[in-house]
């Protein structure tokens, strides 16, 4: 698989500078972390969930979850399990259709949340052969107590089937991570659980919808999460404790976004009209305002300020405003290109090629390795390419 493999290979052509690379399930950690993208979050009771899970990923897709924990009823979950098993019989059942079928490169990469640790295990035993379709769990609430019983079983699972790797996603969502006198040890007790565990743990999910609920809120689609402060020192923290760049840090994925249909305005838009100004993209701005997309674009950017990769997406309509704004620019790469020459390393301070900043090397050399790996799964964009030339090509498939 590789992002934005669903568009032509001629468009795909037009825009990148670099492509993406493709990758699979059983690429490095690291890449495979950087490659999540926007996740796209499905209840596991669907009855024809093999046929949407082939379905987004000609969408473009690359990971998906299939959600056995809050987004469905608890008198659904025995029900919710039973549908995993025929849905990954099906998936397999569809492997062998042809060109258009879903051989096993072009699936994205499937995890369940579950509600329990007994669940995972039991779950992997169910699918028999078809878990060679699941790249893991994802993990909710999260904590140190909690944390070791959830790790073990996924360990315990991946041996007992003989499966060569699941992976581990845990949310952190607890009211102790969030209320300050408790937040210390919180983080310190998940980072012993998650360091402990580094090889399974692809990355670190937040769950600030369970944040904002333990104070009643809820963000409106004119802000942010990081306009909710509650919200925004909780993940400034989870980043200092548990995503530094000296090789100890996770990857950590934004927070969902949870509108996609429009709603009466408090504020005005927040997407600016001068990238649109080409005959034709207007419709396409208008578009995003009235579906409630220039909010999401803007906590995006934000999350990538922040220290976040890739995001918890609700609703397809999301995906591909987050892919697009997760190709790295021709300006961008060429800063990290000139800060990681080898010709460099002693350090000192340059002109960027584009004449506008100051590009130093030591300080700013953990971003150009973290820019570098992002160019690798989503590429560079061409020197004239921007942000709407690929959220429309992304769109227009």
């Amino acid at each position: 698989m590789r992002h934005f493999g669903h568009i032509s290979p001629t468009v795909r052509k037009d825009l990148f500078h670099q492509e993406p690379a493709e990758f699979t399930a059983a690429s490095p950690a690291r890449t495979l972390a950087a490659a999540l993208g926007a996740t796209l979050y499905s209840p596991a009771t669907r009855t024809q969930l093999a046929r949407d899970v082939r379905k987004q990923a000609g969408r473009g897709v690359v990971s998906m979850v299939l959600c056995l924990e809050d987004s469905i009823s608890d008198a659904d979950v025995a029900d919710g399990e039973e549908n995993l098993v025929r849905q990954f019989a099906a998936l397999d059942a569809a492997a062998d259709e042809g060109p258009q079928g879903d051989r096993a490169g072009e699936l994205p990469l499937l995890f369940v949340r579950v509600r329990t640790p007994e669940q995972i295990p039991d779950l992997v035993h169910r699918l028999g052969g078809s878990a060679a379709r699941l790249s893991g769990f994802v993990l909710p609430k999260f904590s140190e107590s909690r944390g070791m019983a959830f790790l073990d079983a996924v360990a315990q699972a991946e041996a007992a089937s003989g499966h060569p790797r699941l992976y581990a996603m845990p949310v952190l969502e607890t009211p102790e991570l969030l209320h300050l006198e408790t937040r210390v040890e919180a983080l310190a007790g998940i980072s012993r659980t998650v360091n402990k565990y580094r090889e399974r743990v692809l990355a670190l999910r937040l769950g600030v919808t369970d944040f904002c609920s333990a104070y009643g809120l809820r963000r409106t689609p004119d802000m942010t999460a990081y306009d909710v402060q509650i919200v925004a020192g909780v993940i400034a923290d989870v980043v200092n404790v548990l995503s530094r760049a000296d090789g100890t840090g996770f990857t950590v994925t934004g927070p969902v976004w949870e509108y996609f249909r429009s709603q009466q305005r408090l504020f005005k838009p927040q997407l600016r009209r001068s990238p649109f100004q080409e005959e034709g993209v207007e419709e396409l701005r208008t578009a995003l305002i009235e579906h409630d997309l220039d909010g999401l674009l803007r906590e995006i950017e934000l999350d990538r300020a922040n220290g976040l990769m890739g995001k918890t997406c609700i609703h397809p309509a999301h995906v591909t405003p987050v892919h697009a704004l997760s190709v790295v620019s021709h300006e961008e790469f060429s800063d990290a290109q000139d800060i990681l020459r080898p010709e460099s390393g002693g350090g000192g301070v340059m002109r960027s090629a584009y004449t506008n900043k100051m590009n130093e090397v030591k300080p700013h050399r953990a971003w150009a390795e973290r820019t570098m790996l992002r160019a690798e799964v989503f590429g560079v964009a061409k020197e004239e390419v921007g942000f709407v030339d690929l959220l429309t090509a992304g769109l227009q498939v």
